[in-house]
């Protein structure tokens, strides 16, 4: 079913719908088969305008089997088409699913559009002349039945029996055979008068450029791609598999022809400990986890804040605590970024909005850590890592350098090299490549003696360090922070942070629509914050801080800027509800207009 909702979401990208997309899926790799824990399903949302969500309300079901029916029903609308494989309604399979009677029979369904039908004799009967057994034949009934939506939502096949041929080219037997499941179900559609009604979308508008569908793992991976190639330096990717970081592994040990390393390290501290080793070395250091990997990461993260080398960490953030929920999203690593390390131990950290911003915000990230020489955390999660959107991809060439400035001559009177001489505008320190002839210097985990650099115990020297590492990530350049207040005259603000930006413009558009008035500010850094957010705080009424934990940005915000934010909060592993936010901000806003 990903591979069926992965093809469909492209083939509507390629025909110029935007688009957004939900995988969800089981984290046992061999989910009881007929279970509800095992159902594993792609929601795609498609348009002819811009949207920014995967959509909440279905309008469009396909339930390959019992268990796939009961968990997304409630999900589907009232008069929504309902898709259904009846060959697998056993009495098995619904005992599995929890069901007493058949959904089939019992008029349950009689609020929606059923379409059933025997998709397994339907696949069988379709490829009958490729000689597969059995189970083969009933893995191709997904390509049947993406015909058959296809051809309900008048999409093209060519795309996808174009990636049918590549993808299979050296299984002529499997080519073909799915191949004539997807025409199959096309045709279904076509000739057997089952729907009453065949959507058609049209192409939203978009400015002109060159679009591809892109996953925020992949994008992730191009921008560091993309960053090293603007600082003219190699890239080291560190890394540990683990769910759902794991896709950052994958993408980029593909990209060895653009000059990229990678590691799979025996744990996650060999993998950051290797990075480290190479941003030291003259790289960019990169290693990427997910929330249980970065608290092991930590120690090591705080040697990187210690001896102010460049590092790029990225925390793919999923449901925890402990092993959790693997392949479900949330944000409750916000505060482990900040806070998870001993001592005072400040580091930039940012946080992408969107699958195409992951692009984008790994750029900047590297930019901070290779000018300012610091570790640096990216917050993607789970839903940004697997989900996708449609990507304008810009132009290299009009990218702004990454200008790294490796040290190379003494900078000290007497000829000799100090490692924590600093520019006196930005406090960043020199980095020296080690090799590099009458730059010899030590660095390492114990505490620096302000200039040289040399382990020091002195409790004056240790305040200052401490404080100049502050004041060091404190002066970072921030951009200031947009306000989205059309109107002028909003009371309620309402502040978000990482992923939860589709759903914070969804309902706010929603509550602009209904004729009131509330203003939006998204935040992609989190540390240092933009220098004028406190101003923007200070001027609403109320601040509304919606997030998938129990209010990590909230507590900050009251604590750094003394405002009364309020937390509006769902940590069910999914992304925020619209709806539900949606009525929760008109109540607010009626409430402070009384």
């Amino acid at each position: 079913m990903q591979l069926t909702g992965d093809r469909f979401g492209a083939d509507a990208a390629h025909q110029g719908n935007d688009i957004a997309t939900l995988p969800d899926f089981p984290a046992e790799i061999r989910a009881p088969q007929g279970s509800l824990g095992g159902v594993s399903s792609f929601q795609v949302h498609f348009a002819d305008r811009d949207i920014v969500t995967p959509g909440e309300e279905l309008d469009a079901l396909v339930a390959m089997n019992p268990a796939a029916l009961k968990v997304h029903l409630s999900s589907l609308k009232r008069g929504g088409v309902v898709i259904i494989d009846e060959s697998q309604f056993t009495k098995r399979n619904l005992t599995r699913a929890g069901y007493q009677v058949n959904p089939l029979d019992d008029g349950s369904l009689g609020s929606y559009q059923v379409v059933s039908l025997d998709l397994t004799v339907a696949t069988k009967l379709a490829v009958a002349d490729f000689g597969l057994g059995r189970k083969a034949v009933s893995r191709t009934r997904n390509m049947f039945a993406l015909g058959l939506v296809s051809w309900l939502y008048s999409r093209e096949l060519t795309p996808t029996l174009e990636w049918i041929a590549a993808k299979f080219a050296d299984k002529p037997q499997i080519r073909d055979a799915n191949t004539a499941a997807l025409r199959a179900g096309w045709n279904h559609g076509d000739t057997t008068e089952i729907f009453a009604v065949r959507y058609e979308v049209d192409p939203a508008e978009v400015p002109a450029g060159c679009y591809r569908q892109i996953a925020g793992s992949h994008a992730l991976s191009l921008g560091l791609v993309t960053a090293a190639h603007l600082a003219k330096v190699p890239l080291f990717l560190g890394s540990y598999p683990i769910t759902p970081a794991s896709d950052l592994l994958h993408q980029l040990s593909r990209m060895k022809s653009h000059g990229v390393q990678t590691f799979q390290a025996e744990d996650e501290i060999a993998a950051i400990g290797a990075a480290l080793g190479a941003s030291f070395g003259g790289a960019l250091g990169v290693t990427t986890t997910s929330g249980p990997g970065f608290a092991l990461k930590q120690e090591m993260l705080n040697l990187a804040v210690m001896t102010e080398l460049p590092l790029v960490v990225v925390d793919v953030q999923r449901a925890g605590p402990s092993t959790g929920m693997p392949t479900k999203t949330e944000q409750t690593d916000l505060l482990q970024a900040l806070f998870g390390r001993n001592g005072e131990s400040p580091l930039p950290v940012l946080a992408p909005r969107s699958p195409a911003d992951c692009f984008d915000v790994a750029i900047e990230a590297a930019r901070i850590a290779l000018t300012h020489r610091t570790p640096v955390v990216v917050l993607s999660d789970g839903y940004l890592s697997n989900g996708a959107e449609p990507w304008a991809i810009p132009s290299v060439k009009e990218m702004e350098p990454i200008n790294v400035g490796f040290a190379t001559t003494p900078n000290s009177p007497d000829g000799t090299f100090l490692p924590y001489l600093r520019d006196p505008e930005t406090l960043d320190r020199p980095w020296a490549v080690p090799g590099t002839p009458r730059l010899e210097h030590r660095i390492g985990g114990l505490e620096k003696s302000d200039r040289s650099g040399s382990v020091s115990y002195d409790a004056d020297n240790h305040d200052t360090m401490v404080r100049i590492r502050a004041e060091h990530i404190a002066r970072i350049p921030v951009a200031d922070a947009v306000v989205d207040d059309p109107s002028g005259s909003a009371r309620v603000l309402i502040v978000g942070w990482g992923s939860t930006w589709g759903s914070i413009t969804a309902a706010v558009r929603r509550v602009r629509e209904q004729g009131h008035a509330i203003a939006k500010v998204h935040l992609r850094h989190l540390h240092p914050m933009p220098a004028n957010l406190g101003e923007i705080l200070h001027g609403y009424q109320k601040v509304i801080v919606p997030e998938m934990n129990l209010g990590q940005l909230t507590m900050l915000l009251r604590s750094v800027y003394l405002v009364d934010a309020r937390c509006w909060s769902r940590v069910r592993g999914m992304p925020l509800p619209v709806g539900e936010l949606t009525d929760h901000l008109v109540h607010e806003i009626k409430e402070t207009t009384r």
